[in-house]
């Protein structure tokens, strides 16, 4: 991002407000929506600065902007805060406006009022007595502002409003009790109030970034979000598509008709969750797109009022597909489906959702549930147990997500044929397997090993265990903590050998917990009492275990698993 359309720099509010500069909240920008803890937060931070020994400054934070002139700014990220900062103004006015009614020192704090005003809301236009504000909220909240706060009306209408302008009524008569509790022991309140602004508009301070249009504004936010600073994309992607039918001219009900659907999907899905769910949906239509990409392949291609409900309509048909694959339990989806679903949840493996997005679209339920279990075992083999470079898998799933978009490839046999080159042959996994450890200190890594060996298990001895109970757990044959009776293993090779796949088993809880530490000999009576085949003949086939018997015992493991996790159609 060159110099020229992005700047950084630090200010104080008061600055900010200055020059005759103007900030207006995006029209489709999200509403107002602080409540008491956020005010409550903001007030303390205040009076916090205002004590003789407290902090000479408070940092508010990342203010992103967006001009052409560097005279009028969208904001783009703040609009919450600078909103409740211009709120606290208006409840220091309208204690100076009820001072002057009640006659007290009215002609100073007349002057005080129209000096604060000046400085930090507007002015009020003499003849029409219409607010020419300094801020503009947006098309929810504005009206309400400019007609009631802004001029400090004392009687406040309260029926008709959505919520958010509630909110914000709300914060403005909060903020009026709190700074007449503030000032009520002064000598001179009206002198107080004034205080209190002039000094929250030195030492509160943001860094601010200004950028030159939406998709420099979109590059800030990724690399926000990336140091950790929790940014709204989704807003401002909003904001974009928004802007596309404004520019038409198009009527309020088309522009109520979007904000309706779009607010819906990221009530279901979370606005953290959107940008996931974008990408997945756009790459399952579309030329592929990378997450920092996304942006600007969108604005590049939605350009019409036509195409951004077009986006729209096609992002509620794949809403339930993505649901379903992120949160199976909550699905409709059949039993299989959804266990399919959990498995891949299970491995973090996400690269499959384009192509099973468009499936489920075009296919066939029973060639869904066939892709769908396929895909588990592809992702088993490649990233669980092989550890494979997701590019290519990522190319490969795109690839097959267009084809199937495109009507090329219509059954479940097809598809796969497109995926033999991340399909992970036979000796390769057998080979990998064999070699594989998994630290089960990670909750999610003993979740896989548990149905790893309750997979194993069922193909070797037939009934089917529920890897997810309480009553089974893992037992490390040799202990994450060896005592006596394991000198077969060097200091410098036990968490290798510890984590093998070879060197764990299932065992009934109550048994694990009898088994703690003990050497081998006094382990193999309750390993050979156990319910699980596998268990028993880890007993039955070793007189004592080591390296050795670890490895052979993974090998004949990985034979077992080739034969588990296995597409007949690739093998």
């Amino acid at each position: 991002m060159s110099a020229t359309n992005f700047n950084t720099k630090n200010d104080i509010f008061r600055k900010l407000l200055g020059n005759g500069l103007t900030y207006r909240i995006p029209r489709f920008q999200r509403d107002y929506s602080w409540g008491e803890e956020e005010w409550d937060d903001l007030w303390q931070d205040l009076l916090g600065t205002l004590n003789e020994d407290g902090e000479p400054a408070h940092y508010m934070g990342y203010l992103v902007l967006q001009s052409k002139d560097d005279k009028v700014f969208d904001v783009i990220d703040g609009q919450q805060r600078l909103t409740t900062l211009s709120l606290i103004v208006l409840g220091g006015l309208r204690l100076l406006k009820r001072y002057v009614a009640e006659g007290k020192d009215a002609e100073r704090n007349r002057q005080r009022i129209e000096q604060i005003r000046a400085s930090y809301i507007g002015y009020l236009d003499p003849v029409t007595l219409v607010p020419r504000s300094k801020m503009s909220l947006n098309r929810n909240n504005d009206d309400y502002y400019q007609r009631y706060l802004v001029p400090l009306e004392e009687h406040l209408p309260q029926r008709g409003f959505p919520a958010s302008v509630h909110a914000m009524r709300k914060a403005f008569e909060w903020f009026e009790r709190r700074l007449r509790e503030h000032v009520k022991s002064s000598a001179d309140p009206g002198m107080a109030i004034a205080q209190f602004v002039e000094a929250m508009s030195d030492k509160l301070f943001f860094t601010v970034i200004t950028v030159a249009d939406e998709l420099n504004a979109y590059k800030v936010f990724e690399t926000l979000n990336a140091r950790g600073v929790r940014l709204s994309a989704t807003d401002l992607l909003k904001n974009y598509l928004f802007s596309v039918l404004a520019r038409d001219n198009e009527g309020d009900y088309e522009l109520d008709d979007m904000e309706r659907r779009w607010e819906a999907m990221v009530g279901r899905l979370g606005s953290e969750s959107f940008p996931d769910f974008l990408r997945m949906h756009w790459n399952s239509r579309e030329s592929f797109a990378r997450q920092s990409e996304l942006f600007k392949t969108i604005r590049s291609r939605i350009n019409t009022r036509e195409k951004v409900f077009l986006l729209l309509r096609n992002m509620d048909e794949d809403i339930d597909t993505y649901l379903a694959l992120t949160q199976p339990e909550g699905s409709q989806w059949p039993p299989r489906w959804r266990q399919c679903a959990q498995e891949l949840r299970m491995f973090s493996v996400r690269q499959p959702f384009p192509m099973l997005m468009a499936a489920r679209r075009n296919l066939q339920d029973a060639d869904f549930e066939s892709l769908l279990s396929a895909t588990v075992v592809l992702a088993f083999r490649y990233n669980v147990i092989g550890a494979q470079h997701t590019g290519e898998q990522e190319r490969a799933y795109h690839s097959m997500a267009l084809r199937i978009a495109r009507a090329e490839v219509r059954k479940a046999s097809e598809v796969l044929e497109g995926l033999r080159l991340i399909y992970l042959a036979d000796e390769p996994f057998r080979a990998a397997f064999a070699d594989k450890s998994i630290k089960t200190t990670a909750t999610r890594n003993n979740k896989v090993v548990r149905y790893i060996l309750c997979k194993l298990e069922r193909q070797s001895s037939g009934p089917e265990v529920d890897f997810d109970s309480s009553s089974y757990t893992v037992e490390h044959i040799l202990p994450q903590n060896p005592g006596k009776g394991w000198q077969a293993f060097r200091d410098s090779d036990l968490e290798s050998f510890i984590y093998r796949i070879g060197n764990m088993s299932m065992l009934e809880a109550g048994k694990n917990r009898d088994l703690g530490n003990a050497p081998f000999a006094d382990k193999k009576p309750i390993l050979q009492g156990s319910i699980f085949a596998l268990t028993k003949k880890v007993a039955e086939d070793n007189a004592d275990w080591t390296p050795e018997r670890i490895e052979s015992r993974q090998r004949a493991l990985a034979n077992i698993a080739t034969s588990v996790w296995r597409i007949a159609q690739l093998s």
